[in-house]
């Protein structure tokens, strides 16, 4: 993987996004309801990333894969709570 590229890991039940940059990561984990929903449950973004946008491109990644996939997405994570308010064109997403 490219570094600054994100990558999707999956299990069964359990997923993350995952960005890496200069030795940091970010991620972005769900947990899976049914095959049409999940939970966006936490992102973590550590100090040496903050601010500059990478909490975001997952939360982004993460609308690019439910509209192409299909899923919609229960946001209990706070930041991908807070993201889902702030863009209202991305309704078709959160439930």
């Amino acid at each position: 993987m490219a570094e600054g590229a994100i990558a999707k890991e999956t299990g069964p039940t359990k997923g993350r996004y995952v960005l890496r940059l200069n030795g940091a990561e970010a991620e972005l984990t769900w947990s899976v309801v049914n095959p049409t929903q999940i939970i966006a449950d936490h992102t973590g973004v550590p100090d040496a990333m903050r601010g500059k946008g990478w909490g975001k491109r997952l939360v982004e990644r993460l609308v690019a894969d439910a509209r192409a996939n299909g899923f919609t997405v229960v946001a209990l994570c706070p930041f991908v709570a807070a993201q889902a308010r702030r863009h209202p064109e991305w309704s078709d997403v959160f439930v």
